[in-house]
């Protein structure tokens, strides 16, 4: 769960501990809290999986991001929807995290834009797996589409619910929470999985520059370990070491200043910093799930 007090707590542990650099955290609700705790204590902090943009905001020298944020994911869904698709109309549901919420305003804001009318914003939480109530009051607005802005855990037993309300019909977007192998376990053979479009940061695993060879070695070493931020952890953490490496040193206060000057050809991309450590030209890929397996769509 994006539970902010356990986030900080693990960060200050890990300050106690006087390690020398930080892969993490999962999710923007733990992400975000915990930046500052790193920040605080000089220690650089690399993320492969917090996409919600307010991470980069504060300008920290010490927070990076190797992923595309909520910004690049929730406008790309919109406009997919919108110009490829053409939708008219989204109910939107989001989770309340700040994960989710960021993402839900991002691909509200440009679905609007694109002219597209929200008919509905209902909220749920990051624990719940009762959705029916509200999946009824947006059946009743009869939308083209749903957005959820969430993760797999509630979108699995949503898209079920969506199934059992005669909601077969209606599309189903959502960012890299949902985007993910887990969700065709976690609907159960629902056939509303077929309605699913997500997106993720950075290229299909097929199309990153050392992508399916390093799946391969992946799954010798580690079998069924695979997740979907597996790559960027694994970039995250070589970031960290090249720096040291320029620097001659595993000394935050010493190889810290090198991070902003990366230009590291990565599993997932040659990764490369703006100055509030973002990741430079960020690519994103749209999913579906054809016989409950993803496939990219671009």
């Amino acid at each position: 769960a994006a539970d902010p007090k356990q986030g900080t707590a693990a960060a200050q542990k890990l300050c106690d501990a006087k390690v020398a650099g930080v892969v993490g955290h999962l999710n923007s609700g733990t992400t975000i809290p915990a930046s500052k705790v790193y920040n605080d204590c000089g220690i650089p902090h690399v993320t492969g999986a917090a996409t919600n943009p307010n991470l980069t905001k504060p300008g920290y020298n010490t927070t990076y991001r190797i992923i595309a944020n909520d910004n690049a994911l929730g406008a790309g869904l919109a406009f997919y929807a919108a110009d490829k698709l053409k939708l008219k109309t989204v109910a939107i549901i989001d989770d309340r995290t700040a994960y989710g919420q960021g993402v839900a305003e991002v691909f509200k804001k440009t679905a609007i834009a694109k002219g597209m009318k929200v008919v509905d914003e209902q909220f749920t939480n990051d624990k719940a797996t009762d959705f029916m109530a509200i999946l009824t009051a947006i059946k009743a607005k009869k939308p083209d589409a749903i957005f959820y802005g969430g993760m797999d855990p509630q979108a699995g037993p949503m898209l079920r619910q969506m199934e059992q309300l005669g909601l077969g019909n209606v599309k189903y977007f959502g960012g890299d929470g949902i985007c993910t192998s887990e969700i065709a376990k976690l609907a159960a053979g629902a056939k509303t999985l077929l309605n699913v479009i997500c997106a993720e940061g950075g290229a299909s695993l097929a199309k990153m520059p050392g992508g399916t060879a390093w799946k391969k070695r992946y799954d010798e070493k580690y079998p069924n370990q695979f997740q979907v931020y597996s790559p960027y952890t694994y970039d995250a953490t070589f970031v960290l070491v090249e720096a040291m490496k320029k620097a001659k040193s595993a000394d935050p206060k010493v190889y810290t200043p090198e991070l902003i000057k990366t230009n590291f050809k990565g599993v997932t991309t040659t990764i490369q910093f703006e100055k509030n450590g973002e990741l430079k030209n960020p690519a994103i890929t749209l999913y579906n799930y054809v016989d409950g397996k993803k496939s990219a769509l671009n």
